[in-house]
Formats: C-alpha cells, sequence, structure tokens
C-alpha cells in the first residue's frame, strides 16, 4: 500500500474531509489530495504533521496493525567516532603530530606532501 492510500484510509475512517486535515495541519487542500492520489510524496515533517492531524502514531502511516511491528534484532552499528581514523588513541595522536609538524612548513612543501600521500594511497 502506498502512502498515500493509507492516508486517505485512516483519514476516512477518522471520518475526517481533506478540508479538515487542511486546517488541522495548514496544508493546503490541494496538496492534500496530490498526496493521497499518489502525485506527490511527503517530507517526513509533512508526515508528522498528517499523523497528528489524524491523531495516529506515526508508524501506523506506514504499518497497519494495532501495536508497533516487533524490531529485529540488529548488530549494534559503529558511531560517527568509532569510523572516523584519528579520532582516538594512538592515531590521534600521530595526527596531532601530523598537524603541529604540518603548520610548520611551507605552502609549496605541504603541497608535495599531500601529492606524494594521493601518490602512495592510490597504489
Amino acid at each position: 500500500m502506498i502512502i498515500g492510500d493509507r492516508l486517505r484510509v485512516l483519514r476516512e475512517d477518522k471520518k475526517f474531509s481533506q478540508g479538515d486535515i487542511e486546517k488541522r495541519t495548514g496544508l493546503l487542500r490541494c496538496y492534500i489530495s496530490r498526496v493521497e492520489n499518489g502525485h506527490t510524496v511527503p517530507a517526513i515533517e509533512t508526515l508528522e504533521k498528517l499523523a497528528r492531524a489524524l491523531e495516529v502514531p506515526l508508524y501506523q502511516l506506514f504499518y497497519d496493525g494495532e501495536k508497533p511491528p516487533e524490531l529485529p534484532n540488529l548488530p549494534k552499528r559503529k558511531s560517527a567516532d568509532e569510523i572516523v581514523w584519528g579520532s582516538a588513541g594512538k592515531d590521534a595522536r600521530l595526527l596531532s603530530k601530523f598537524r603541529r609538524l604540518l603548520g610548520r612548513i611551507e605552502d609549496d612543501d605541504r603541497r608535495l606532501l599531500l601529492y606524494m600521500a594521493q601518490k602512495m594511497s592510490s597504489r
């Protein structure tokens, strides 16, 4: 079921007109019609407005069960800080040393070092 169909079903179940939703959300009635007919896909913020206007939790716009679906047991992902090289430990100390030393050299030498590093990393 596409999102527009789901919105229409929820709106009709609550016995709201598109005009009622317009008043509750501030969205234009023609926009609501375009969403319901599948001519446009609303942004998440708009979906939040529509869910509030329909007095349903956001997940019900995507799922038609009575309670939220069971979440799968997924492995824990690494955070951005864990992925970034030089953010902690020995790598961070090495990066700090590079920054300090690169700050002391001339621009031409810095460009030469960058060029050499790019060549070495492309092998």
